[in-house]
């Protein structure tokens, strides 16, 4: 694949709690030069980025509820509020884990409406954090989603045990079809990890990596 297109592919992300505006700055900046298709960043600094990449054709995305997923939606209804209200273009939501758990669908369901409808009709995706769900829990929080609104699967915050593998992403394109968003984050440090999720259905890559992803060359995790 073209560097360029695998670069149009990318959010390039900076979501670790110590990050500094001279650091956001600085992913912006890259982002530009490097022409990723969005940064990634939690809603505090959207406004921030949405300022520096104002003139391009970056997009920002906002998480809303990361890492933990565990809040009440209303809560995170309004962060995804605000993360549009600071110029947002995407929303990455955190799947409520504990509910789909619980089987309590109808309140997993209900997470995801919220912040669906907030987001005004930004695109929504679901992180599932799949290292913490079995297989068929995957399949039916990818249905809740799907039904609920979402734009896209997302595969983990990159927080917990695992990120994203080519078997979760083959699983969730098999349940979605071809033409549903898939994000494959977590874990991925290099070109040959990135193409094979992308051989394996993601239409989108989630990374702080990103530069050595498209140079072919290792990097460490920013």
């Amino acid at each position: 694949m073209n560097p360029q297109n695998l670069a149009q592919m990318i959010d390039h992300t900076c979501l670790k709690a110590e990050a500094t505006e001279e650091e956001i700055f600085a992913l912006c900046r890259q982002a530009k030069a490097y022409k990723f298709y969005a940064v990634c960043v939690n809603s505090l600094w959207v406004k921030f980025a949405k300022h520096f990449l104002k003139d391009t054709n970056v997009k920002v995305c906002s998480t809303v509820g990361f890492p933990l997923g565990a809040m009440h939606f209303v809560a995170k209804a309004y962060e995804a509020k605000k993360a549009v209200l600071d110029g947002a273009d995407e929303i990455d939501m955190v799947l409520q884990v504990g509910g789909l758990k619980s089987e309590n669908h109808d309140l997993v369901s209900q997470d995801i409406r919220a912040v669906v409808e907030a987001s005004e009709g930004r695109p929504v995706k679901v992180t599932l954090e799949t290292a913490l769900l079995e297989e068929f829990e995957i399949a039916e929080a990818v249905e809740i989603a799907v039904r609920a609104g979402a734009r896209f699967i997302k595969t983990s915050t990159g927080t917990t045990k695992t990120g994203a593998t080519v078997e979760h992403v083959k699983m969730i394109r098999g349940i979605v079809g071809p033409n549903f968003g898939i994000k494959a984050s977590g874990g991925i440090r290099n070109q040959e990890q990135a193409l094979a999720l992308v051989d394996a259905g993601a239409s989108r890559l989630g990374t702080s990596a990103s530069i050595a992803i498209i140079m072919g060359d290792l990097q460490p995790s920013a």
